[in-house]
């Protein structure tokens, strides 16, 4: 698919923990900054998508939750999308979005991604991850984790998941663990991504924690899941991030001379496949670099789906930044830094902005749209023009449910 789509405007709050905001309130702030970054009146929309993958489950709010949201703001009457696909709901508004304006179906479409997981029941919490795997499969799922970490002396990932914590924590540890198992990579590596995040994160004032840690204070941080500490495991949190999607004559007339343009968004959902075959991450970025006519050395700055630690590692190596195995000693040799040959979620990523599922995806365009445009501060990646998003969400069998690769350009 041919993707003829710019941003606009941008709007994003900072993420947290809202218990005494609702939905309704955060997707409002996000969207009325991406409106007036954009330089256009609510009215100019013609359609909008709207990621959000647990209200249901938090706030009891079902079915209609894009319209409830705008509605409350005053936006009626346009034709308004739900969008759920777990933790990749918020990139998959954008890649409809973007989809329908490059097909000429409209000109002005805002993207949401909008997510509240606070609740004073932390099970609750909990229990919206639970329902990104095939629940039907829940139990021997849950019997192949705790059998898993006993085989491999994990004390503390052997009980507890989906209980104490987000299965997919236990899910990324046994991940981390054949990772360990089969090229070398230590705790320490794992530990430096926490690090680098940590520092990346104390410069962004919308993220979630904001204090800098040592690899040494990751790994004396308590264990959530044999070998990932607390700091090396994204904390839940409530926001939302918004960006109005315009076709390019529609940038023109605005007068946005040097607008980020769109130029790859792909979406696919994980199949059965073998352990050494592509998976979601690997397909759909080779698409996105053919769509957009770049490759791995051609980019300046990337947001990854760090929701632990050694997602992000595992990320370096799918999306080609380093070859299979050597993730761990790309961390470690500072390339992913700012600063770096490649930096990688100069946000902070979701281990420090903070990971309210649903907005996580346009939250990560937000921010690298912002490096495009030159506007993001201490963080600042010099002379980017070339920047890629990765967001996954929900997992079947070995891979990922769904998965969003973007590839913007200025």
């Amino acid at each position: 698919m041919k993707v003829d789509a710019c941003l606009a405007g941008l709007g994003m709050t900072r993420f947290g923990k809202h218990l005494e905001t609702g939905l309704k309130a955060l997707g409002a702030e996000a969207v009325r900054e991406a409106l007036a970054d954009a330089g256009i009146a609510p009215g100019q929309l013609q359609a909008a998508f709207v990621g959000n993958a647990a209200a249901g489950l938090i706030t009891g709010q079902e079915s209609i939750r894009g319209q409830v949201i705008l509605r409350g703001m005053g936006l009626g009457r346009l034709p308004v999308v739900n969008v759920e696909n777990a933790c990749a709901s918020g990139s998959t508004a954008l890649h409809q979005a973007c989809v329908m304006v490059s097909a000429g179906v409209y000109d002005v479409v805002l993207a949401l991604g909008v997510e509240k997981l606070y609740h004073p029941d932390k099970k609750r919490s909990f229990s919206a991850f639970s329902g990104a795997v095939d629940v039907e499969a829940l139990a021997a799922i849950l019997a192949g984790l705790q059998k898993s970490a006993q085989q491999g002396g994990a004390s503390e990932a052997a009980s507890g998941a989906g209980e104490k914590r987000s299965m997919f924590m236990d899910i990324y540890a046994l991940a981390a663990r054949a990772h360990m198992a089969r090229y070398g990579t230590t705790k320490e590596q794992f530990a430096a991504v926490a690090a680098k995040n940590s520092h990346h994160g104390s410069l962004n004032p919308r993220a979630q924690f904001r204090d800098e840690l040592s690899v040494a204070d990751v790994l004396a941080a308590p264990v959530v899941a044999e070998p990932l500490t607390r700091p090396m495991c994204s904390p839940i949190g409530d926001g939302a991030a918004a960006v109005v999607v315009v076709s390019p004559r529609r940038a023109r007339a605005l007068g946005i001379r040097k607008p980020v343009r769109v130029a790859a968004t792909v979406l696919c959902s994980g199949w059965d496949h073998g352990g050494d075959e592509p998976g979601t991450v690997e397909v759909c970025a080779a698409e996105a670099y053919e769509q957009a006519g770049v490759g791995p050395q051609d980019l300046h700055v990337v947001e990854v789906h760090d929701a632990s630690a050694p997602a992000e590692i595992l990320a370096y190596e799918s999306l080609g930044l380093c070859p299979a195995g050597e993730g761990g000693k790309l961390v470690e040799s500072g390339a992913t830094r700012l600063g770096g040959r490649v930096p990688v979620n100069p946000s902070g990523g979701l281990l420090r902005k903070g990971h309210p599922v649903g907005a996580s995806g346009v939250a990560q365009i937000v921010e690298l749209a912002e490096q495009l445009q030159g506007r993001s501060g201490a963080r600042q990646v010099e002379g980017a023009r070339v920047a890629l998003a990765q967001n996954g969400g929900g997992n079947i069998g070995t891979d990922a449910a769904a998965m969003c690769v973007t590839v913007l350009t200025s």
